[in-house]
């Protein structure tokens, strides 16, 4: 076998740091997962262009990715799986149910002609008439059957007497198609990986607008030997898909059914940039019937920062904070982006996994064709009322209220979809008396299902660390965003009798509406070093804080998007209290150090010892402190227990990110 230092052809099989001469160009071939890519090598010119440590690319590649690749392959593994039982099952059952048409079809024509046979019997003998039939019966509209093009094997036993059986049925060996598009493939690297990697996917189409990009491609897939598997488009990922979309359209029948779909049954958008321009295109080029939407923003700019606040409503509808959780509001912004654009073609979304991960943000979101769901969108998006230039509170406000009501039988619910109350809040924060601003509209139901976060983590064991390199922070990152859910107590009586099998079919039911209408009651973190700094004290560790609330009946939790956050159902008065109990127990504040009429100077209640009133910056007064100083009276005794607040869990994760390299990040856009 020739040395991968040596220069080969296109032809050679792939291998790692492999040299390949092609048209005159030469390439280092980087292994990924099971796909190889070529890199083209550098001119001097090029070279000479570089900055920061980065090349000028021809074609965009960023090997700091590989986890978002990784993270994605086992996703759509996890979510395949089940997607394809489930076309087995139909086509298997569309199977049965037209063999079961062809047999009563067939029976219906042998009686027809065994009745007519005394008539014929004047001209022909009567034994010539089975024969007579038998040889006519294809012919009388009724399909052969080989014909159908289904997956799974045929039963040899359906029960539907004598007449199934007497001739040999035929073995249908079924698979069911499962289709992928890249739509903004650049190197092709993802398509090769889903193509290698994803043994049940029929066929990946890699399409991007540049022509170099195209090139690469066709030149990787040639290489991979994935020709069969892969098609390689040349056009605008708008173009592509909404030519799917007119071509569905136009071949629908008198009912307004489509006779053929060729939509994906996953679509990928891995911009540079944000992906908002797509999502219209994206929504539609989705099977409807419970496809796979993923997609990528690495604008953190604008949807996690408040300095373009303009920007982010136009790309996103909606407008973004600041404060600690930015990250956090982003993903529901991006996902409130995606559930507008779907409404309005009656079509619902089901947000399976949502993370915030280094510079971009990746969410997973089923979507399904249901204007019943869709009724419940406006009862699922909200407003945020944020105390960002003061002590950092949040206040949500729901755009309207998806309300039970008893159905006229009293057997069941139903769901009224009604204005909701507002406003949630006073124009000052209640806590430190500085002014709220307004951010969103956003998504503001649950934006991770369990189960399919758990799915995720049972492909995990199975993945290979010389395949996926980034299995521990995949592991790490989920388990996280699993912790992440907090049931209300309505969910947590739902899902302790269906655990425990007190539930009847209307209890179902009723459970299945309840989750449509659920909404996420604790949608942001805090941070107990961002509280720190408002008072003045040391931060307190994790442990006791968390031991503090616990002790207090709540439960506390942490967010995939930053180390040190924490989530918890107290209610912002409490969390002050204990931030303050934490100040006067274990880590005393100097007065003095505190200037008069700041916010920590609001929050601890500073200079009320006298029943004067001095005067702050912004001309509010000490009447919020002391008013924090009398709810702190009514408030319970907090212990920082450390043993109850330490983490439960045995395993060490690599719940976040550590820098790989130096420089690393978006890099530049490909050609720059």
């Amino acid at each position: 076998m020739a040395s991968t230092t040596e220069a080969q052809g296109i032809s050679a099989p792939p291998a790692e740091k492999q040299i390949i001469v092609h048209d005159g160009k030469r390439y280092t071939t980087v292994r990924e997962g099971l796909a190889y890519i070529l890199v083209p090598e550098a001119s001097e010119e090029e070279k000479s262009k570089s900055r920061d440590g980065q090349g000028v690319q021809q074609v965009f590649y960023n090997p700091i990715q590989q986890f978002n690749r990784d993270l994605t392959v086992l996703a759509i593994k996890a979510f395949g799986k089940d997607r394809v039982a489930q076309k087995q099952v139909n086509g298997l059952s569309r199977f049965e149910k037209s063999a079961e048409r062809k047999r009563k079809r067939k029976e219906a024509t042998n009686g027809e002609r065994s009745t007519k046979t005394p008539k014929l019997a004047e001209d022909a003998a009567p034994t010539d008439a089975p024969a007579d039939a038998s040889a006519e019966a294809p012919t009388n509209g009724s399909a052969s059957t080989t014909e159908p093009s289904v997956s799974a094997t045929a039963p040899t036993e359906n029960g539907t007497g004598d007449a199934a059986h007497t001739a040999p049925q035929p073995t249908k060996t079924i698979v069911p198609s499962f289709t992928i598009l890249d739509a903004l493939s650049a190197s092709g690297l993802r398509a090769l990986r889903y193509a290698h990697e994803i043994p049940f996917v029929t066929s990946v189409t890699s399409n991007d607008l540049l022509k170099a990009a195209v090139d690469a491609i066709k030149l990787n897939v040639q290489h991979n030997r994935l020709e069969s598997k892969i098609n390689v488009s040349h056009d605008d990922a708008l173009a592509h898909m909404y030519s799917l979309i007119a071509k569905e359209l136009r071949s629908r029948d008198a009912r307004g059914r489509s006779l053929k779909s060729e939509k994906y049954d996953v679509v990928d958008l891995d911009p540079y940039g944000t992906a908002a321009p797509f999502l219209d295109a994206a929504v539609q080029s989705v099977r409807d019937d419970g496809g796979l939407l993923c997609v990528t923003c690495t604008d953190s700019g604008v949807w996690a920062s408040n300095g373009y606040p303009e920007k982010c409503y136009s790309l996103y509808g909606g407008v973004p904070l600041k404060g600690w959780y930015s990250h956090e509001v982003g993903l529901r912004l991006v996902l409130h982006a995606i559930e507008t654009s779907a409404a309005k073609y009656g079509l619902s979304i089901e947000p399976l996994l949502s993370l915030s991960i280094d510079f971009y943000l990746r969410v997973f979101v089923r979507i399904r064709r249901s204007p019943a769901r869709v009724k419940f969108q406006g009862g699922k998006n909200m407003i945020v009322y944020n105390c960002d230039s003061g002590c950092g509170a949040w206040s949500t406000q729901l755009l309207m209220r998806n309300k039970p009501s008893p159905n006229k039988k009293g057997s069941g619910i139903f769901y009224k979809h009604v204005m909701a109350q507002g406003p949630s809040v006073d124009k000052a924060c209640e806590h430190c008396g500085s002014t709220m601003h307004v951010a969103g509209p956003m998504y503001g139901g649950r934006i991770h299902s369990a189960a399919f976060i758990q799915s995720v983590l049972d492909e995990v064991p199975e993945a290979s660390t010389e395949i996926y390199g980034t299995t521990s922070r995949i592991r790490g990152m989920l388990q996280t965003a699993l912790e992440e859910l907090m049931l209300s107590p309505e969910e947590m009586e739902a899902a302790e009798a269906q655990q425990n099998g007190k539930m009847d079919k209307d209890a179902e039911a009723a459970a299945r509406e309840a989750q449509l209408a659920a909404v996420d009651p604790y949608p942001f973190y805090f941070h107990p070093a961002q509280l720190s700094g408002i008072i003045h004290c040391a931060t307190p560790p994790e442990a006791p804080m968390r031991g503090a609330l616990m002790r207090l009946g709540y439960r506390v939790t942490r967010s995939h998007t930053k180390p040190g956050s924490m989530k918890t159902d107290a209610p912002w008065s409490v969390i002050w209290h204990v931030m303050r109990e934490w100040a006067r127990q274990k880590a005393p504040v100097k007065e003095a150090n505190i200037k008069p009429g700041t916010v920590g100077y609001r929050i601890l209640g500073l200079g009320n010892k006298q029943d004067d009133v001095t005067p702050t910056e912004d001309g509010k007064g000490e009447e919020e402190g002391e008013k924090q100083k009398k709810k702190g009276l009514e408030m319970p005794e907090v212990v920082f227990d450390e043993k109850l607040g330490q983490d439960p869990t045995k395993t060490k994760f690599v719940r976040y990110q550590m820098n790989p390299r130096e420089n690393w990040g978006p890099m530049n856009r490909a050609g720059h």
